[in-house]
């Protein structure tokens, strides 16, 4: 991945140390209760408890309810950040917020591009195991509830004693550029009418990633294009995506135009540099913390100033 480019992606950030192997202890939850370095991070309904307008609130354990399923994310690696490198930290899905009604709540989504480092890895980790927990609830082989076990990135089927171990969903999201070098958006049928982004898509069972790419585009626009070239990745917790970030270039002697399915895709228009520019009252773009956004804006050459965070 180019490191120009690395830059541009929030949610790829981190510092943080996995510290997977300590995730195999019998009795961790009870050794990190008893650790006063510890500390836990609450999240509520898909939100983290703040400190301050992008920074996460990290409080010791004795502050958080002994309830709620636990995820141990690993252990601080920053040197700037208030809690020390080497502090181990966890996620806590709180089943209510009661007791802190008072406080403040931030969505990863509108903040994920202001946070630190250390934060944005963070609540990106917190998040994406979490949303797996709440999913996988049951096994696929019984259909028996599933135990959290190993620091909670594994649940266990008692029944049939086998494990059930994270997955991620990839989708590929891809740059699209005719030979006018004008970049395609479309709008998407679940985004309000001005909002126009990339075009992108899971990855199917048995296909490349390259496929992945020519087929999507093709599906969503009718339009063929070659030389998909990889980018780098970001993952998207919302609720277990990894986007691939591609660009691919309109096949020579295309003649077709962009035609929107009518199911996802609404409406297609290809941009010039000057055209995205002159449109910005028009239209909004994708938001600063997606991988769409650093897309568009390394094919623009510069940063969009369009008032979005």
């Amino acid at each position: 991945m180019q490191q120009s480019f690395l830059s541009r992606l929030p949610l790829s950030r981190f510092e943080i140390d996995r510290d997977y192997l300590t995730r195999e202890r019998e009795n961790l939850f009870d050794e990190l209760w008893a650790d006063p370095t510890a500390r836990v991070l609450p999240v509520f309904a898909g939100s983290a408890l703040l400190s301050g307008p992008a920074s996460l609130a990290l409080l010791p354990t004795e502050a958080i309810p002994n309830e709620g399923l636990r995820v141990y994310l690993g252990r601080s690696t920053s040197t700037t950040s208030p809690e020390v490198a080497g502090t181990p930290i966890i996620a806590v899905l709180l089943e209510d917020a009661g007791h802190f009604a008072e406080a403040d709540w931030g969505n990863l989504r509108q903040l994920g591009n202001s946070m630190s480092d250390r934060d944005a890895g963070l609540l990106t980790e917190a998040l994406a195991i979490l949303n797996w927990h709440g999913s996988h609830m049951f096994s696929p082989r019984t259909g028996e509830p599933t135990i959290p076990e190993k620091g909670g990135w594994v649940r266990r089927d008692p029944v049939s004693d086998t494990e059930v171990f994270p997955r991620t969903d990839p989708a590929i999201i891809v740059g699209v550029t005719d030979a006018d070098d004008r970049i395609l958006l479309g709008s998407n049928a679940l985004w309000e009418s001005n909002r126009y982004s990339l075009l992108a898509g899971f990855v199917e069972p048995g296909e490349s990633l390259e496929s992945a790419v020519e087929r999507e585009i093709f599906e969503e626009s009718g339009i063929r294009v070659v030389d998909p070239v990889y980018l780098g990745s970001q993952p998207w917790p919302f609720p277990a995506s990894l986007m691939l970030g591609f660009t691919a270039k309109v096949q020579d002697g295309f003649t077709g135009t962009a035609t929107p399915d009518g199911t996802e895709i609404l409406d297609l228009r290809w941009f010039s540099r000057q055209q995205l520019a002159a449109s910005l009252g028009e239209i909004r773009l994708p938001g600063r913390t997606s991988i769409a956004r650093a897309i568009i804006e390394q094919w623009y050459g510069a940063p969009i100033d369009d008032g979005q965070p």
